[in-house]
C-alpha cells in the first residue's frame, strides 16, 4: 500500500456519510480523481468516456445512480458534507465535515496528479 493509498483510506474514513435520494445524480458530472483512485474504479472505454464528456456527466454514472458509488473518489465523497459543496436536494450528514479535515481533503487533491474520471 502507498502512501496515498494510506491517506485516502484515512480521509474517507474522516468523510461523513449520508443517504442520498435513491437514483439521484445531481452532483455527478466530469470530475477528477487521483491514480490510485481510478485504479479502483472500473475500466470504462473510450467510448464510454466520450460520451459521458458530451453528456458533461461521469462514465460511472447509471440510470440507478452511480455504478461505482463504493469506490467513488474523495472529491465525490465531499459532495453534501460541506456548505461549498452542498447537495441540490438538502441532503446532508447529521455533523459536516470538519473544515480541517476538508482542507486535508483539497491539499491532497492538489499535491497528487489527478486526471479526469
Amino acid at each position: 500500500m502507498t502512501d496515498n493509498d494510506r491517506k485516502i483510506a484515512e480521509l474517507r474514513r474522516r468523510i461523513p456519510s449520508f443517504r442520498c435520494i435513491d437514483g439521484c445524480h445531481d452532483c455527478c458530472g466530469p470530475v477528477t480523481a487521483s491514480s490510485e483512485e481510478m485504479a479502483r474504479l472500473p475500466i470504462k472505454t473510450a467510448a464510454e468516456h466520450e460520451a459521458a464528456l458530451a453528456d458533461w456527466t461521469c462514465p460511472h454514472l447509471g440510470p440507478s445512480g452511480c455504478q461505482a458509488y463504493e469506490e467513488r473518489p474523495l472529491i465525490c465523497r465531499l459532495f453534501g458534507t460541506t456548505p461549498r459543496l452542498a447537495c441540490p436536494n438538502g441532503c446532508r450528514p447529521e455533523q459536516m465535515i470538519d473544515e480541517h479535515v476538508e482542507r486535508e481533503v483539497h491539499a491532497f487533491l492538489r499535491r497528487t496528479r489527478q486526471v479526469l474520471v
